[in-house]
């Protein structure tokens, strides 16, 4: 068993109490653990494995005898005419009653079918691999979601922190409007710009506050809890910034789906060998013990009883079917062909997106530290900006155009370290390491 799938089945013992959201914030892994035990998605992959488990047993695939026993007890009226050459002996009986009990315990043992039997046992134990790596698969993009909308959530926010502090210097900039205008050195014009900028400001708000919720009910379903419940995060977005290629590609191989995908063309190979062993004979043994009792009121036989064991020993030989076999094999040659080819294109494709996602990931890390230098010099500016325009050096125009400039850079900085975050997210579920 894969070592996501031991760690979920033997240590989410996590019980978080729905009050405790509401106490205080949720950290990441909390909302991984939750997520984790109640996703409807791993319970579903999980019956999956249970299903698998327990199909794979030798006598589902045909390699323990068979044993059934059979009872009858059969009660019969008949009315009689018997005529026999000499006539005294000749017998008419109405409604005589007559006693039919039969009873055997038989047993079977497939001795050789053209290993057919050992091909399926195989391909149930394929089938109980595959479906753990299914559920493995579905750990890393339960993890994965929860962790892309949880920083999503703090995305959101930090658009928000930004906001707040952009309508802050309007109302600095609308305070000294009216400073300035209530000792004549500012007129309407200014005065309406700074009410309609905070005003804007004040509505761009409360739409970001919308997306904030929606947000956190998004993450409220993935964790499957109640979507109107009120939960409160605290954190920030830091990337992982030691994730090389060549390091993520050399994990590539134990992806699950991957190897769900390797599985599934051993899966294929095993039902072209069951099903070229149908053209093959059949050796079959067979045994048990019959008892049988038949009594007659009236007719020929009063009483009839017989039992004893017995053995015997049959050979079943394909000789023609229309080539169905034949065919059936062929079609089972062409599908084990079929799952090679999407196994190597899932190869391809997660591949690339390795590639796509390092790309963002490193052009995205590379942009941080020169958008860090810039968001602290728009801020620098603003400040600047609104000192001058305080002592009527610069132009209201001017202060708008420094506050754009700053919430244009807060919003690009919180976006690259959300562009890079989401990139590591991506590859390392690809690579199969996400995990807590």
């Amino acid at each position: 068993m894969k070592p996501l799938v031991f760690l979920f089945l033997c240590c989410f013992n996590y019980v978080f109490a729905q009050d405790t959201l509401l106490q205080s914030a949720l950290q990441l892994q909390e909302a991984v653990n939750i997520a984790l035990q109640n996703s409807y998605d791993i319970q579903l992959a999980k019956n999956d494995v249970r299903i698998n488990t327990t199909y794979n047993n030798i006598g589902v695939a045909g390699g323990l005898p068979v044993v059934s026993g059979a009872v009858q007890d059969r009660e019969q009226v008949t009315s009689l005419n018997q005529k026999y050459s000499d006539a005294t002996r000749n017998v008419t009986r109405n409604n005589a009653a007559s006693n039919n009990f039969s009873s055997s315990v038989d047993g079977s043992f497939l001795l050789y079918n053209g290993m057919r039997v050992k091909a399926t046992k195989k391909r149930l134990e394929e089938l109980q691999s595959q479906s753990e790596e299914r559920l493995n698969s579905q750990i890393q993009n339960t993890i994965a979601d929860i962790m892309i909308n949880y920083f999503d959530v703090v995305r959101q926010q930090s658009y928000i922190k930004t906001i707040d502090q952009s309508i802050t210097v309007a109302r600095q900039k609308l305070l000294i409007i009216e400073t300035q205008k209530s000792v004549g050195l500012a007129n309407n014009a200014d005065l309406f710009q700074a009410q309609i900028d905070l005003s804007a400001l004040e509505q761009s708000r409360q739409s970001q506050q919308l997306v904030i919720d929606q947000t956190k009910t998004e993450l409220l379903r993935l964790m499957n809890l109640n979507t109107d419940s009120t939960i409160a995060i605290a954190d920030t977005i830091i990337a992982d910034n030691t994730l090389t290629l060549d390091a993520v590609l050399e994990r590539l191989p134990a992806n699950a789906d991957i190897i769900a995908a390797q599985r599934q063309v051993r899966i294929n190979e095993l039902l072209t060998k069951e099903t070229a062993a149908q053209r093959y004979p059949s050796v079959t043994a067979s045994g048990g013990y019959t008892y049988g009792r038949t009594q007659n009121a009236a007719g020929f036989t009063l009483l009839n009883q017989s039992y004893g064991p017995y053995l015997s020993l049959g050979v079943s030989i394909p000789i023609y079917n229309g080539s169905v076999y034949r065919r059936q094999q062929r079609v089972a040659e062409i599908n084990t062909q079929s799952a090679d080819i999407q196994r190597r294109a899932l190869e391809r494709d997660y591949k690339a997106s390795i590639i796509k996602n390092f790309q963002a990931y490193i052009t995205s890390l590379q942009q941080l530290e020169a958008e860090r230098r810039i968001f602290d010099t728009a801020q620098q500016l603003l400040n600047i900006v609104i000192q001058r325009f305080q002592l009527r050096v610069n132009t209201i125009v001017e202060v708008r155009e420094a506050e754009q400039s700053f919430q244009n850079e807060a919003f690009r900085l919180v976006n690259l370290s959300f562009a890079a975050k989401a990139a590591e997210i991506e590859m390392k579920r690809l690579a199969n390491i996400l995990a807590f």
